[in-house]
């Protein structure tokens, strides 16, 4: 059973910097694509980045592009999630979430999902 567990999250300040990072258990890392997933209140879940299981071709939601930067340590189980220059818009509840495809930008893929990590930027 894949189990997924965030950290990291909290409040900062807009322009700030956040690191969030995504554990990773009960099932062969190397084998998933990570991707990281948030949810705004009263807003539909979307897609933030993700990454293959090699770490080739990440994806990003174009909003987040050239602000956040997705990476994984396959030696570690872990994927985390650098967050730059925050807005208030990306406050959100930040979800880590695995697919059982080597790669995967498309929400519908991912399979396993977190309990999730609040990330609140203030203005």
């Amino acid at each position: 059973q894949v189990q997924l567990v965030e950290s990291g999250g909290g409040l900062v300040q807009t322009g700030g910097s956040q690191l969030i990072s995504c554990a990773f258990s009960g099932g062969t890392f190397s084998n998933y694509a990570m991707g990281w997933i948030r949810q705004a209140p009263g807003k539909e879940r979307e897609l933030v980045a993700s990454i293959s299981f090699s770490g080739q071709t990440p994806y990003y939601l174009d909003s987040v592009k050239g602000r956040f930067t997705i990476s994984r340590d396959n030696a570690k189980n872990t994927v985390y999630l650098q967050m730059s220059s925050l807005k208030p818009e990306d406050t959100a509840v930040y979800y880590c979430a695995a697919s059982a495809r080597g790669a995967a930008s498309r929400l519908s893929l991912f399979n396993y999902w977190g309990q999730g990590t609040q990330v609140t930027v203030s203005s």
